[in-house]
């Protein structure tokens, strides 16, 4: 009777294994046969630095401050604020900075945030674009650095690195886990191509931006239209983008539901891009970075039913029940208390993140799809 549960839980286990340390691994053994590097010079070329807004009069200025402050010779830098349909202050504000050469594109009707960058990329005059959000700062250099790495003719798009900082301005469990991603992503650079783009901070060629769409999400689109040209997508370490956590949980939950939703619009839409015979090595990317990691929720509930069986069989099936249900509760704990630090906090954000995901796929599978967006309170 126990046999089909033995399989289920191995196959199971397996499953969240290969999603978070398999995959990476054998990027690891890829690499040790073909390694890509990235042929990166500071070349002065033309750039648009799009800033896309919606209602952010309480921090319009410190971005735009920030922006004014990175080293980029100005005659080749445009900067463009995109504001989707703001309705207070934030148009007036970015005005006021009209004299330093900031651009103001005020698109009236709100439609979302890919709507309001697909208008900017209408009025880009740079050869390469650069989008950010007005949550995320940057490094002095960090526009030289990321356009570096146009120099290599084989790159369509870049993604810079997050760094995720709690309210008291250190690490959190929510840290951990970015690092983790940064780390695949290097990774997946050095090997082929990303799978992903950080959407806070990233750069593309201007011809690789022309098929953008209002209601599908800007980042992850771009990595795709990079490789239907042949191109690829890497990330950059030199060029870091920085924010702080969300403080609002529930606003936090939200926001990882919404990001899933539209990575699976996106991925079911680009469906093709599973045909490894056409994509070769970004086929197995494609599927592992995604949909292998979207399905983590189902290995997770077939491990813990399976296991809950097979727990009278054997000392080591009721030890590895232990070990589920200790991780869980820490999790669960950490939930109700938040009085845990450091490592300690990242089952809860485990479990946080595999529940948005069951969230997410309920609400694609219903047919509901995100357009507008609400930026985040930190």
């Amino acid at each position: 009777m126990t046999d089909p549960f033995f399989l289920l839980f191995f196959l199971c286990l397996f499953g969240v294994f290969y999603a978070y340390f398999g995959y990476p691994v054998s990027l690891m053994l890829f690499k040790l046969i073909r390694r890509k590097e990235v042929r990166r010079d500071y070349v002065d070329i033309a750039i648009t630095f799009i800033i896309t807004v919606y209602n952010e009069e309480k921090r319009i200025r410190q971005k735009l401050d920030n922006s004014l402050a990175l080293i980029y010779p100005k005659g080749s830098l445009q900067i463009l604020v995109a504001s989707d349909g703001s309705t207070d202050a934030t148009n007036e504000i970015v005005r006021s900075y009209r004299d330093t050469g900031v651009e103001l594109l005020e698109v009236a009707a709100r439609g979302g945030k890919e709507h309001a960058q697909k208008a900017a990329v209408r009025h880009a005059r740079g050869e390469v674009i650069i989008f950010s959000d007005a949550a995320t700062f940057l490094e002095p250099q960090g526009l030289r650095e990321i356009v570096a790495n146009f120099a290599d003719p084989s790159v369509g798009c870049v993604s810079s690195e997050d760094r995720l900082l709690g309210q008291d301005g250190k690490p959190c469990g929510e840290g951990f886990y970015v690092r983790y991603e940064m780390w695949l992503r290097r990774l997946e650079s050095e090997v082929n191509s990303l799978v992903g783009l950080s959407g806070s901070f990233f750069a593309a060629r201007k011809e690789v931006c022309q098929d953008f769409s209002g209601d599908v999400q800007s980042d992850f689109r771009t990595l795709l239209s990079s490789i239907k040209l042949g191109l690829r997508g890497v990330c950059d370490p030199r060029a870091s983008g920085s924010y702080l956590n969300i403080s609002d949980e529930g606003q936090e939950f939200s926001r990882k539901v919404r990001t899933v939703v539209r990575g699976l619009t996106v991925f079911f839409k680009h469906i093709e891009f599973l045909n490894i015979f056409r994509y070769g090595m970004f086929s197995y990317q494609y599927f592992c970075h995604k949909l292998l990691r979207w399905l983590v929720p189902l290995f997770l509930v077939g491990a813990l039913v399976s296991n809950v069986v097979l727990a009278g069989s054997s000392m080591l099936f009721t030890l590895c029940l232990l070990g589920q249900l200790l991780f869980y509760g820490i999790g669960m704990y950490d939930y109700l208390t938040h009085s845990l630090r450091g490592v300690l906090k990242i089952p809860m954000y485990f479990l946080t993140v595999n529940i948005a995901i069951v969230v997410a796929w309920w609400q694609y599978l219903t047919g509901r799809r995100v357009v507008l967006w609400t930026p985040s309170r930190r």
